[in-house]
């Protein structure tokens, strides 16, 4: 029994300090898979009509600033 409980221990261990870091390595392969997709421009547009637009502004040039003297 006591042979059983240290292989567990040890494979429990090593999960804990294994699990983040194949997180990470899944989350990176997504975001590869993302830049690549996006590079060969086969993501779909996400707007839709109703969504919002920039406004434009006009900016108007004073010839003596913004300041009165």
């Amino acid at each position: 029994m006591n042979l059983f409980l240290d292989y567990l221990t040890v494979t429990a261990l090593f999960a804990f300090v294994a699990l983040p870091a194949a997180v990470g390595l899944i989350r990176e392969r997504r975001i590869d898979r993302q830049l690549r997709d996006a590079e060969r421009r086969e993501v779909e547009p996400t707007e839709t009509r109703s969504a919002a637009r920039p406004y434009k502004v006009t900016r108007h040039s004073y010839p003596k600033g913004w300041a009165k003297a």
